[in-house]
């Protein structure tokens, strides 16, 4: 359909009028809107508003509205358009372009309110009844394949239907071949002249008087298109359909249209989708097939075993679509990106190049450049040099062992830089006069895979990235002396890579400054990281194929974040473990080492068994410290410590029970901590250091 903008204003007044008359709802004063910006998905989980009347629910205020006259005014405050390249057809009602919190009210107050999911159609029609004109409407039956003029003369409410005849005069717009009359005529007789609402786009009115039927349709056919989902009605009913479904899926496909989640991620999610809706159709077919059988045939019995592997599979895609559905876990989880960038290797004639990037270059610059960095060493064999005018196409010139020197300058780059091979890219001066911009949409700035990368004396600032301003997923890289600012995740460090920052300064994450992932390896030292939501994230997983993360933080300063300087991320099993023990502080509290028995049920825990708590039960649990230097770099340490040992112990266990001893018990000797002394926590809004349990 054709893009619109919905302008939200209120209803006319003898619209409103009407409206009231017919649901005998009161108007009601309407909350304000969200700001500029600000988008629902960031806000605490529960919406905690008044619901407002069934009128104001269809068409919120905006204070993009027009001058207050138009209040006054009867007719639709709804805009329309006419279908691209269908001239003749009508004008339709602009329904598309709804924002979050309008749909999330009207699904959240006044269309499913607190039903299960098998009580969605029924609350779904009591909702139509009171909204929707009976008759007396037209619309267009829009399929994939055509599209026709139709006039509604009744509404099957329990069905969500309409009862339609074809307009007159007769009109059709078809994609593949011509309708006749005749034709659609039969069509709709053998359907009995009743299609569903989903399919109608109404003709647009500018009395007003069908404002409320073409929103009611626009949320229906929203609903069973992004949300919907044809397994829900199996699904348990111990929990409101709305709180467990909908909310986290409007609240994603808002974060995609805004371009919030990675592209990557996006594309994975989708195709789970069509994955679970394939094997669930698959799985009913089966299901009836055996159902229609009475025999106790072998043929019956590998059926049942297909169905088996088909709902255990089924039941998989589930878990890992509602670990990307829900906002708070697709942050904690983040997104594990494969990387398929190829390394060069060594340039074919074995020589490697300075590659200096400057938008222009003047002879005092040059003569600079000669002296400090292109002839410090007279002996040595002569090196190749080559000139750019922007540091993107240095990087793509690069092979194993180049060096990019960047000069004093503003640079503006519009895509990623994609470091595969051991390079250093290094600024010629100092960060703040050598500053690379990223504009355009992409998922990261920085995207690191190479062996050895250094990376020194510049300051990179983020637009429009998706996932972060710089991405370690495997090899080493080494910043020094940086500037980092901001404005999604800062720096992430995926598994088996290593990270090395030094009197660097990052802020500006919307997301955490720094997130470390488990089997990671990251040396902190003299730098400064603030406001940013957290300030740095680490993960810690109940798996036995990815160690703690090794970590070294010295002389740190970590301030002015909205949450917690640190954040340590572990399954609610190792809170379970660890009991806290009575009558004991915070300061002097020992460590429990779970017993055989405890370790024990620990182990029969498995992966898929967490993924479901994840989804089901999430908790933050924050401590305080009596000092922000001293106690935060102690409670890091602490929880690490407890982490780790607990993990030891269930991978212990598993390990004798397979006959196979473990090489060596002693914590400290697995190189687990470099150093973690001499951090300052200043000014952060919950705390220096905090636990979220999934």
């Amino acid at each position: 359909m054709a893009d619109g903008s919905l302008t939200g204003d209120g209803l006319g007044s003898q619209a409103m009028t009407a409206q009231q008359e017919r649901t005998g709802w009161a108007v009601e004063e309407e909350p304000a809107p969200l700001e500029k910006g600000e988008h629902p998905s960031c806000q605490d989980w529960a919406v905690e508003e008044e619901p407002a009347p069934l009128e104001k629910a269809l068409f919120p205020d905006e204070d993009s509205c027009s001058d207050c006259s138009n209040h006054d005014k009867p007719g639709s405050s709804l805009p329309s358009f006419v279908l691209e390249g269908k001239t003749h057809f009508p004008e339709i009602f602009q329904t598309s372009q709804l924002l979050f919190y309008e749909r999330f009210r009207a699904y959240q107050d006044y269309i499913l309110a607190d039903c299960k999911a098998s009580e969605v159609r029924e609350f779904t029609a009591e909702f139509l009844e009171k909204v929707l004109e009976p008759s007396g409407w037209r619309a267009v039956w829009h399929t994939n394949v055509f599209e026709v003029l139709v006039e509604v003369t009744d509404v099957d409410f329990a069905a969500l239907k309409a009862v339609v005849r074809l307009a007159d005069p007769y009109l059709c717009e078809s994609q593949v071949s011509s309708f006749t009359l005749e034709c659609m005529n039969e069509l709709l007789d053998l359907k009995e002249h009743r299609l569903p609402l989903q399919e109608l786009w109404v003709v647009f009115d500018d009395s007003g008087i069908f404002d409320q039927t073409a929103l009611a349709i626009e949320h229906v056919r929203f609903f069973y298109q992004n949300i919907w989902r044809s397994w829900d009605e199996e699904e348990e009913d111990e929990y409101d359909y709305f709180v467990r479904c909908v909310e986290p899926r409007l609240r994603l496909h808002y974060d995609i249209l805004e371009d919030r989640v990675p592209s990557g991620l996006v594309v994975d999610y989708r195709n789970l989708l069509s994955q679970c809706e394939e094997s669930y159709q698959t799985f009913l077919n089966l299901r009836s097939s055996l159902s229609n059988c009475n025999s106790d045939s072998e043929q019956e019995n590998i059926s049942m075993v297909e169905g088996l592997k088909l709902y255990s599979e089924i039941e998989q895609l589930k878990q890992k679509l509602k670990l990307i559905e829900n906002p708070l876990l697709r942050y904690v989880f983040g997104y594990q990106k494969n990387s398929n960038i190829q390394a060069k290797g060594i340039r074919p004639n074995g020589q490697k190049v300075m590659h200096v990037v400057s938008s222009t270059m003047m002879t005092g610059l040059l003569q600079s450049l000669l002296r400090d960095r292109l002839c410090q060493e007279p002996c040595k064999e002569e090196t190749e040099i080559q000139f750019h005018s922007d540091p993107l196409s240095a990087i793509n010139a690069c092979y194993e062992g180049d060096t990019v020197i960047v000069c004093p300058g503003h640079y503006t780059v519009h895509g990623t830089f994609s470091i595969a091979d051991s390079i250093e890219l290094e600024g010629y001066g100092l960060p703040d006069d050598i500053v690379i911009e990223k504009r355009g949409k992409g998922d990261t700035f920085v995207d690191c895979t190479g062996v050895d990368i250094k990376i020194s004396g510049i300051k990179f600032i983020q637009h429009d990235a998706v996932e972060g301003i710089l991405i370690i997923h495997r090899g080493k890289t080494t910043l020094e002396n940086c500037v980092l600012q901001c404005e999604t995740t800062g720096v992430t460090v995926r598994t088996s890579a290593e990270f090395l920052m030094k009197n660097s300064d990052l802020y500006g994450a919307k997301g955490a400054g720094i997130e470390i992932y488990p089997g990671s390896k990251c040396t902190l030292s003299d730098n400064e990281i603030h406001h940013c939501k957290e300030g740095i994230l680490i993960k810690d997983f109940l798996d036995e194929h990815y160690d703690i993360p090794k970590i070294s933080m010295v002389n740190n300063v970590i301030h002015n974040n909205e949450g917690y300087g640190v954040v340590l991320v572990k399954p609610t099993i190792f809170s379970d473990l660890q009991e806290n023990v009575q009558d004991e502080t915070e300061e002097d509290r020992a460590l429990k080492i779970p017993t055989s028995e405890e370790a024990g049920t620990a182990e029969r825990v498995d992966l898929e068994e967490l993924i479901q708590c994840a989804t089901g039960k999430m908790e933050l649990y924050a401590r305080s410290s009596l000092s922000e230097q001293v106690e935060g770099n102690c409670e890091i340490v602490n929880e690490l410590v407890a982490a780790s040992t607990q993990k030891g112990q269930m991978k212990k266990k598993r390990l004798s029970e397979l006959g196979i001893t473990q090489a060596d018990d002693n914590l400290m000797s697995q190189e687990m901590f470099v150093s973690i002394v001499g951090n300052q926590f200043k000014w952060n809004g919950k705390g220096s250091f905090g636990t979220f349990l999934f």
